[in-house]
């Protein structure tokens, strides 16, 4: 019988799961060892019901977790096209003062938007900058 504790790991019963680089289970490796133990379970010695909603409020917690990171994924892609219209036409200067310029466009990068300038160089539209 295989067996997923309430934080989501599974025993040394269970059979091999994705498991990403990091130790921890990601949402389907999760929600395929739980459906595996629903499958195989003993229905002569059915599972204690205290560990299985243990293991449903586990899932749920994944389930909120992946919704959440996904909203914020959102907001920060909406925070950096706001941030790169702000920024196109205008002249941005570093934040050490040592590039200044006038943006000819802008590259969303996954840190943060890169400004082109209009002579080739780039600055990170980070903290710091300046926009004018």
């Amino acid at each position: 019988m295989t067996s997923i504790n309430a934080l989501g790991g599974a025993s040394a019963a269970s059979a091999p799961a994705a498991k990403p680089a990091g130790g921890t289970l990601d949402y389907s490796a999760f929600l395929k060892l739980l459906i595996a133990q629903m499958k195989n379970q003993d229905p002569t010695e059915p599972m204690d019901t205290a560990q299985y909603m243990g293991q449903l409020a586990s899932f749920s917690q994944v389930e909120q977790s992946v919704a959440a990171n996904a909203k914020l994924d959102q907001l920060l892609t909406s925070s950096a096209l706001q941030i790169a219209d702000a920024a196109v036409g205008r002249t941005v200067t570093s934040a050490d003062g040592s590039v200044t310029g006038q943006v000819a466009s802008v590259r969303i990068s996954s840190e943060a938007p890169v400004a082109t300038l209009t002579d080739g160089r780039e600055v990170t539209l980070g903290a710091g900058i300046r926009i004018a």
